[in-house]
């Protein structure tokens, strides 16, 4: 079900008569789960068991967490929540491409290995899902709060329905005090949450889908390679491309959440106005690079274990944020190449021994302009469909070869 369609504006328009009608708040929980579950059933019935075996594992999961006598208890039991969800993604998400690669190395060897890909049907939102339940279980292994006392409320955190498809990423601790709170009708907060949702919807289909794709396609889907011009040209209106889907779909999602009662984070802050690497990424989906930061980037030592080490969790970490966002190889560069800028801006910013002369507000414009043209390349390398293409897109843009006029 799309935030652009009629269907969706019809289930819209019940879901907020039943929630703000006289019933309980208790049934009004129930009300919005059932919905949720609705919403995701809409697509595919069958994947609603996974949802729902998400949602159980980790409630397990962290209330074992919880009670567990020692840390290897705890630790144990906190694997499992990372191999059961984790697992999981792996299964229906990278499976043909593991299988893949590892047939074209076995090829190179010289072994018999013969794949044929099968259709694995990648769940929708599998990948949100799955780091809103393991933030859970990890914030409740790190005693950052305890196991929630309703399984309803928790089940509602994991499948609610405004941001369930494609973020933002919510911490259980930001959404599960708000199942707390009865919502009550108030125009205003209504008003606005309508506001976020049309202009969600403007970005999305207007500008994302009308105005850009048609700029973007004929670029990445020629035959020869572009000139340098439209090379360039189609970088930049990709790039403009992804920020208005995402973009407007996260404000759809706050939108609607809002129309609901409930707070949802924003999930981009002008990345466009980035004056560096680390910069853009406290403003471009913020709720995933704060999930990698959190999660991951600190599990793996952060900054507290030398500087080697520091540019080695930097790198693990934008390589696999890379691979998360799809089982292709021009994902992982595009991670890899975003670990390489984030070390090059570390090591220039601790080798730089004055600052710069020039004025602030020159000083700010050419670091926007230059972290702006790095942005570029970077999802030029993300929309491409293949290394070939990445590597003729970027000859291209670079002067190495001369394209097709």
């Amino acid at each position: 079900m799309l935030f652009n369609s009629i269907t969706f504006i019809f289930f819209l328009a019940v879901v907020v008569l039943l929630h703000y009608s006289p019933l309980s708040w208790a049934a009004k929980k129930t009300n919005l789960l059932v919905a949720s579950y609705l919403f995701y059933a809409a697509w595919n019935p069958y994947f609603v068991l996974l949802l729902l075996m998400s949602t159980l594992v980790d409630w397990k999961v962290a209330a074992r967490i919880y009670t567990s006598a020692n840390l290897h208890e705890r630790k144990f039991w906190l694997v499992i929540s990372l191999l059961v969800n984790l697992g999981a993604l792996a299964f229906f998400k990278y499976t043909n491409f593991l299988m893949e690669n590892l047939a074209v190395v076995a090829e190179a060897a010289g072994i018999q290995f013969a794949w044929q890909e099968n259709n694995i049907v990648l769940p929708m939102g599998i990948s949100f899902y799955t780091f809103q339940t393991l933030s859970y279980t990890i914030d409740v292994y790190r005693g950052r709060m305890k196991p929630w006392n309703s399984l309803r409320d928790y089940a509602l955190y994991v499948s609610f329905f405004p941001q369930l498809v494609a973020g933002p990423i919510v911490r259980a601790r930001e959404f599960l005090p708000q199942t707390l709170e009865p919502k009550v009708f108030d125009g205003r907060s209504f008003s606005v949450g309508v506001a976020l949702l049309l202009i969600g919807l403007m970005e999305k289909v207007f500008l994302a889908d009308s105005v850009f794709a048609p700029l973007v396609d004929p670029v990445f889907q020629a035959q020869q390679a572009p000139d340098i011009l439209s090379a360039w040209a189609g970088g930049y209106f990709f790039t403009m491309q992804i920020f208005c889907d995402f973009a407007g779909y996260s404000l759809c999602a706050i939108g609607t959440a809002k129309c609901l009662g409930f707070r949802l984070p924003f999930n981009f802050n002008s990345p466009f106005a980035a004056t560096g690497f680390s910069n853009f990424w406290t403003r471009w989906h913020i709720s995933l690079s704060s999930w990698l930061r959190d999660y991951l980037y600190i599990s793996l030592g952060g900054n507290r274990l030398g500087r080697s080490k520091t540019l080695r969790n930097l790198m693990l970490t934008m390589a696999l944020g890379g691979l998360w966002h799809g089982a292709k190889w021009p994902m992982i560069i595009w991670g890899i190449y975003h670990g390489v800028l984030l070390i090059a801006e570390r090591l220039i910013q601790n080798r730089a021994s004055r600052p710069l002369a020039a004025p602030g507000v020159i000083r700010t414009f050419a670091a926007r302009v230059v972290t702006l043209f790095f942005i570029v390349v970077s999802f030029t390398i993300f929309r491409s469909d293949d290394i070939t293409q990445v590597g003729t897109m970027l000859s291209v843009m670079f002067g190495l070869s001369a394209g097709e006029v």
